[in-house]
């Protein structure tokens, strides 16, 4: 039932439907009025996402910066793909919601494989 729980959880994170994502956990900072995604940039010390020279999303982990679905990085996919289209950050709150989601997602994932083996040793003594 935990599992199941903990399942349920992660939907509603990746659905962008989770209460959690009312108060992301990163935010949108900068100087200057050029929301324009030119060339995307971690800066892992300061844990900044830099999408122009001028204008970054603060507060984003190495761990949610690199973390990995379908052999990409989602946070970094949604930028390259909107630079390559020469696109403005025109919802920078959707992208402060899947920070926050990917972090969220972590802190579950880490749940699970806590709970997994016993739930392992339980399915297998069935068979």
């Amino acid at each position: 039932q935990q599992l199941a729980k903990l399942g349920e959880e992660l939907a509603e994170l990746h659905l962008l439907k989770h209460k959690s994502l009312n108060h992301p956990t990163t935010k949108y900072f900068g100087k200057g009025n050029s929301d324009k995604i030119e060339k995307p940039m971690y800066d892992e010390e300061a844990k900044r996402v830099f999408i122009n020279e001028s204008r970054y999303f603060d507060n984003i982990s190495p761990e949610v910066w690199n973390y990995q679905v379908g052999g990409y990085q989602p946070m970094e996919k949604y930028l390259k793909d909107r630079a390559k289209a020469g696109r403005q950050m025109d919802d920078p709150g959707h992208y402060c919601k899947m920070a926050t989601a990917l972090a969220k997602t972590i802190e579950v994932q880490k749940e699970i494989d806590k709970l997994f083996p016993e739930a392992e040793s339980e399915v297998l003594s069935f068979i």
